[in-house]
């Protein structure tokens, strides 16, 4: 097992602008030994952390899936010191990656299901990975209908935006895309996704939901769901707490006796409800 707390080193690949306002970047990185991508088996879902040499780390849920080989993405939010320092990189730049952490989708569990994906804002890094993966050609044929259903504040907020229009010409996978208000030149649905999904109203039968965004559009989206007859064993979420070392020695994203960077990000519903009310 390699030591938890040093880093693999990797140097930065790409860099693009993900939205209008320029304050959410994804950067890929490509690691400086072979072995060590090797050794960094993650699903999607999980998270690591990534550092720079004297400015800090901060935890990102990776973006890339585990399906487009050779490289890896996170997708960053300019929010404090240390992401706008990541905000600030230059291709070759070095990056330390610590992790796999934490658990992810159960992917595995998921087989044979229909998958429900639900996602709001910036966090949907991780459902990025999770569809990529779910459609790729090794793993297309185990999983049944996929519905995405992904809510932004304004057209300029919606990530991926060139992969989201490959999706939509997919006949294998339902894209439905919303904001939260009206907005020139938007012709798909506008409202707050729990609203939006209430109206798609996807079927519990043989389903699994996985979640992620603000936990406000967590809680609206899990009233709905089980409005809608799906049990808490079906529903899915990824929590966003605030983690500092990953590996559950610091204390600072507990819930109750759980730590969602180890416990977690991945929690069921059914799991949520047997926690403290503090996420």
């Amino acid at each position: 097992m390699p030591n938890p707390y040093i880093p693999y080193l990797t140097k930065v690949k790409s860099i693009v602008s993900e939205n209008k306002v320029n304050d959410i970047k994804t950067i890929e990185l490509e690691f400086k030994k072979e072995e060590e991508y090797k050794k960094f088996d993650y699903i999607p879902g999980q998270f690591a952390e990534i550092s720079l040499i004297g400015r800090g780390e901060c935890p990102i849920g990776i973006a890339s899936s585990p399906t487009e080989e050779g490289t890896l993405k996170f997708t960053i939010k300019k929010m404090g010191t240390v992401t706008s320092r990541f905000h600030n990189c230059e291709i070759g730049d070095v990056v330390g990656v610590r992790g796999p952490c934490g658990n992810g989708w159960p992917v595995d569990d998921m087989k044979g299901k229909n998958i429900v994906v639900i996602g709001g804002g910036f966090a949907f890094s991780t459902l990025r990975s999770l569809v990529i993966y779910l459609l790729d050609e090794k793993h297309r044929k185990d999983y049944g209908d996929i519905t995405v259903i992904y809510g932004n504040r304004d057209p300029g907020e919606v990530l991926y935006q060139d992969i989201l229009e490959e999706w939509k010409k997919r006949d294998d996978i339902k894209v439905v895309l919303t904001i939260d208000r009206e907005a020139e030149g938007w012709t798909e649905e506008v409202g707050f996704v729990a609203p939006i999904v209430k109206k798609v109203a996807p079927s519990s039968d043989n389903a699994v939901a996985v979640i992620c965004g603000p936990p406000i559009m967590i809680k609206t989206t899990i009233a709905v769901m089980e409005e809608l007859s799906w049990k808490d064993e079906q529903i899915l979420n990824s929590l966003e707490m605030r983690m500092k070392c990953g590996i559950g020695k610091c204390g600072r994203c507990n819930i109750g006796n759980k730590f969602v960077c180890v416990d977690g990000p991945v929690f069921s519903l059914a799991e949520l409800k047997k926690m403290p009310n503090e996420y």
